[in-house]
């Protein structure tokens, strides 16, 4: 059996002192949580503050994005050293706003997705359709895409260290969900790409995580779905009884 993982992705939001509250919020119910992986990536200013919040319970911390080089001139950029001395232990790659907004590729989220599997970091690769590919007709031709080529290279013993994590575009921050069936299709569509590319064991092992709108009411139904093996949340965990829950409907 795989072992849920949520992941709650706080994107461009919470101050120190907001993150830290919220964290102490989350720990409180889920500090010594064993039956479900529990994530928190807050934004890079508040990974020191949470880490420390989190320090002694089984809740890990998570970072938003990384760069694929090591060190040097890159302006802005965060490194794997410089997140593991903060304890973070999974990292974003390739979420659908980096995608859009900063033109992230798939050849540069591969990059990504290596450097973090070689420095002991477990990424999340995010992949997902918009809306007029799914209108279209074309989810599979683009999931497949995505899968293949941001796990191009990756040895099948990597996988049980990996996450991939679907969410369909289309209902993120929309309040527009994909429905059950939907969600278990195209996860199950791309645990099939995985078997093709390195095996059914590294198939039968990968986590894939929903991305798209998960909340209290529709998480049960939604994480009760074969393929369905957590959740990587976005605004339902910017508040803790709501995350709580989402995790609680994973025991």
């Amino acid at each position: 059996m795989r072992k849920k993982i949520i992941a709650g992705n706080w994107k461009m939001n919470k101050t120190v002192q907001d993150a830290v509250e919220l964290a102490n919020a989350i720990k409180l119910d889920l500090a010594g949580c064993k039956e479900v992986d529990v994530v928190l990536c807050p934004p890079f200013t508040a990974l020191k503050a949470v880490s420390d919040v989190v320090s002694e319970t089984l809740i890990s911390v998570g970072a938003q994005n990384m760069s694929s080089e090591d060190d040097g001139a890159y302006t802005g950029e965060i490194s794997h050293t410089m997140l593991k001395e903060l304890f973070v232990r999974y990292v974003i790659l390739g979420h659908s706003e980096r995608r859009e907004y900063y033109k992230e590729t798939d050849l540069w989220i591969n990059k990504k997705m290596k450097k973090a599997l070689e420095k002991n970091l477990r990424p999340i690769l995010c992949v997902g359709e918009k809306l007029e590919v799914r209108e279209a007709g074309e989810t599979e031709s683009v999931v497949e895409e995505q899968v293949r080529e941001g796990l191009k290279d990756i040895p099948a013993a990597a996988y049980t260290e990996l996450v991939i994590a679907y969410e369909p575009v289309w209902a993120i921050g929309t309040g527009k969900t994909a429905s059950s069936e939907q969600a278990q299709e195209v996860h199950a569509f791309i645990r099939g790409i995985v078997k093709d590319m390195v095996g059914k064991d590294a198939a039968d092992a990968v986590r894939i995580q929903y991305g798209g709108s998960m909340k209290p009411a529709n998480a049960g139904e939604l994480l009760a779905q074969p393929d369905i093996d957590g959740g990587l949340i976005g605004g339902a965990a910017l508040e803790a009884r709501s995350f709580v829950d989402i995790v609680k409907a994973g025991i």
